[in-house]
C-alpha cells in the first residue's frame, strides 16, 4: 500500500502550485470582488495544460488520469476555489464526449476544450428540477433534420462565461431514458443568459440560460437519442470525487493560514496556539480534512484502476464539503475579528466553501447512491 504520489505526479503538483501562486492567488480577491475572471483567463489555463489534463493526446490533451486531475484541482483550490471549475468541467464534459461522441465529434470539439478555447458548461439543472434531474422539462422537438430547444436551465456554473454547453433536454417520455444530450454553442440565436448574484464563487459566472427554439443540428447530439441522462450520471462519480478534493484543499489552505496566525498572534503573554482552546479545534479539523482528502483520492485511484468507485466518490462528496465548511469556519474563528472582514481571504474562503455542498449532488442525493450500493436497491430509500 502506497499513499504517495509518483515522481511525475509530484512534478505536476509543483508545476500547478507555481502557476496558481503566480497567476491565480494574486487576483483571487479581485475576481471575487468584480465577480468575473480577467480577460484571457481560460486560454491561460489551456496554455498551462490544465483544461486538457484528462483529454486524450490524439485530441490535443495530455491523456492523464483522474488522480492527476485531482492533483491539479487540489493545487488550484488552495489559491482560489472558483478557478477549479473550468478544469473540473473540462474533465467531466470532455470525458462524456470521449465516451459517447462519434470520432468526428471528438476531433471537432475536444481540441478546443483542451486548449481552453471552448469553455464548457454542464447545462442540466432547471428551476424546478435540481436533484431530480431525470424529471427535466426543457424540450427538444424535431425541426427538419435537427432539433429545437425550448425551456430554462438555471444554476449553471460558468454559464455566463461558457462558449458551449452540454445541454440535456427531453426528447421522449418522462424519466431518465427520455433525455438526450446536445453540444450547443451558447452564442447561438435563441439563447439568452442571465448571471446570478451569488454568495460565493462569484467569479464563476453561475447563470440562468433560456432557450427559445434554439436550433440544434443532428450532428450535435452526443450519444444516442434518449440516453443522455445515463451518460452524464456515469461521469458524476468522477466529478464528485474532484469536488471533494477541491473542498478539502481549500479547507486545508484555510487551516494552514489559521495555524500560521496562531503562531504569530499573542494573547495573555504567549502565542495563541499555546492555548488548548485554539490548538485542539484546529487539530480536530485538520484530522477530518486529511481523512476526507484521502477518501477522495481513493475514489480517483479506483477510477484509474478500472474499479467501481461509486461508493468512495459519493462518500467523499457528501462528507468533504461538510468537513470543509466546518474547518473553514473554525479557521475564521481563529482569526477572530480580523476574519470578520470582507477583505480578509478567510471570509472569501468561508463563502466559497458552501458551494461544493450543493454542486453535482446534495448530501442526501449522494448518500442515496451509497445506501443503494451498500444495502441494495430493494432495501434502500
Amino acid at each position: 500500500m502506497d499513499f504517495g504520489f509518483t515522481d511525475e505526479q509530484r512534478a505536476l503538483a509543483r508545476k500547478v502550485r507555481d502557476f496558481a501562486e503566480e497567476r491565480i492567488a494574486p487576483g483571487a480577491a479581485r475576481n471575487d470582488r468584480e465577480g468575473t475572471f480577467p480577460p484571457g483567463f481560460f486560454t491561460e489555463l489551456g496554455r498551462a495544460g490544465l483544461t486538457g489534463l484528462g483529454i486524450p493526446e490524439r485530441h490535443g490533451g495530455r491523456g492523464l488520469g483522474a488522480v492527476e486531475v485531482g492533483i491539479a484541482v487540489e493545487e488550484l483550490a488552495k489559491a482560489e476555489v472558483t478557478a477549479c471549475y473550468p478544469v473540473l468541467n473540462a474533465a467531466l464534459i470532455g470525458g462524456i464526449i470521449d465516451r459517447n461522441g462519434t470520432e468526428e465529434q471528438k476531433a471537432a470539439w475536444l481540441p478546443a476544450v483542451a486548449a481552453g478555447e471552448a469553455v464548457v458548461a454542464l447545462v442540466l439543472t432547471e428551476p424546478e428540477h435540481g436533484t431530480d434531474a431525470a424529471a427535466i422539462e426543457l424540450r427538444a422537438e424535431r425541426d427538419g433534420d435537427g432539433w429545437a430547444l425550448t425551456g430554462t436551465k438555471t444554476s449553471i456554473m460558468l454559464g455566463a462565461h461558457a462558449t458551449h454547453g452540454l445541454v440535456f433536454a427531453r426528447t421522449g417520455e418522462g424519466g431518465a431514458r427520455g433525455v438526450t444530450a446536445f453540444y450547443v454553442p451558447l452564442e447561438r440565436e435563441g439563447v439568452r443568459r442571465e448571471r446570478l448574484p451569488d454568495l460565493g464563487a462569484r467569479a464563476g459566472g453561475r447563470a440562468t440560460i433560456v432557450f427559445d427554439r434554439c436550433a440544434v443540428r443532428a450532428d450535435e447530439v452526443v450519444g444516442e437519442v434518449g440516453e443522455g441522462f445515463v451518460g452524464v450520471m456515469r461521469g458524476f462519480d468522477h466529478s464528485r470525487a474532484l469536488i471533494a478534493v477541491m473542498a478539502a484543499a481549500s479547507a486545508q489552505a484555510a487551516l494552514d493560514e489559521a495555524m500560521a496566525f496562531a503562531r504569530e498572534r499573542t494573547a495573555f503573554g504567549q502565542p495563541i496556539g499555546r492555548h488548548q482552546g485554539v490548538a485542539f479545534p484546529l487539530v480536530e479539523h485538520a484530522t477530518r480534512v486529511r481523512a476526507a482528502r484521502l477518501l477522495a483520492y481513493e475514489a480517483l485511484w479506483r477510477k484509474d484502476a478500472g474499479l467501481d468507485h461509486r461508493v468512495e466518490a459519493n462518500m467523499a462528496k457528501w462528507w468533504a464539503p461538510r468537513v470543509g465548511v466546518e474547518a473553514t469556519h473554525q479557521a475564521l474563528l481563529t482569526f477572530g475579528h480580523r476574519g470578520w472582514h470582507d477583505e480578509h481571504p478567510i471570509s472569501r474562503r468561508m463563502r466559497d466553501a458552501i458551494g461544493p455542498e450543493i454542486a453535482d449532488g446534495t448530501e442526501n442525493a449522494t448518500k442515496l447512491v451509497v445506501a443503494r450500493q451498500l444495502l441494495g436497491r430493494e432495501h434502500a430509500p
